[in-house]
């Protein structure tokens, strides 16, 4: 059974995910554009980040409005891309879709442990201590009616853009 091909992909999870990774991997194999949803950031929120300070709701809102600005741009362009973007709740992941059922969610599903034992290893990376418990607390995991495709993050990079790719049911990229 094919499915109708998205004009976008959003890659979540939480922070040591694997989101940008997964997102670049999975849009090289697929051919379509890469979108780091990070860099569509406002001055004032990479301000705020970078002096250690968490982001609100209310900072976020343009953050997100901007990164589904972006995919209607890319949709209407007739264009495909896959955009990295850690839209942990509900409400994150509705602004970004916005009723479109040819935007589809992609949730990398790992363990606390594994992240953190992956963050651990990170060169030249620093996470402080309480921001995975932060992240976790925040997951909203996308439920059914969110039609996300659901992938474990513990095999290798090509094993998990193979079980998108399969879950896609794409008859052709």
């Amino acid at each position: 059974m094919g499915t109708k091909t998205p004009c976008a992909l959003v890659v979540m999870g939480v922070s040591g995910s694997g989101k940008s990774t997964i997102a670049e991997h999975l849009a090289a194999r697929l051919g379509w554009k890469y979108v780091d949803g990070d860099l569509f950031h406002p001055a004032s929120n990479v301000a705020k980040m970078s002096a250690g300070h968490p982001l609100s709701d209310e900072d976020r809102w343009p953050w997100l409005q901007a990164i589904a600005g972006e995919i209607d741009r890319v949709c209407a362009a007739g264009s495909r891309a896959v955009v990295a973007c850690s839209a942990l709740k509900r409400a994150y992941r509705d602004i970004l879709v916005h009723g479109r059922d040819d935007v589809r969610i992609v949730f990398l599903d790992g363990t606390q442990a594994l992240i953190a034992k992956r963050l651990a290893t990170r060169k030249g990376h620093f996470m402080p201590p309480g921001l995975l418990d932060s992240q976790f607390s925040t997951l909203e995991p996308p439920p059914p009616s969110e039609r996300p495709i659901k992938v474990s993050i513990e095999p290798p990079v090509e094993a998990i853009i193979d079980d998108i790719i399969r879950q896609l049911e794409l008859n052709s990229p």
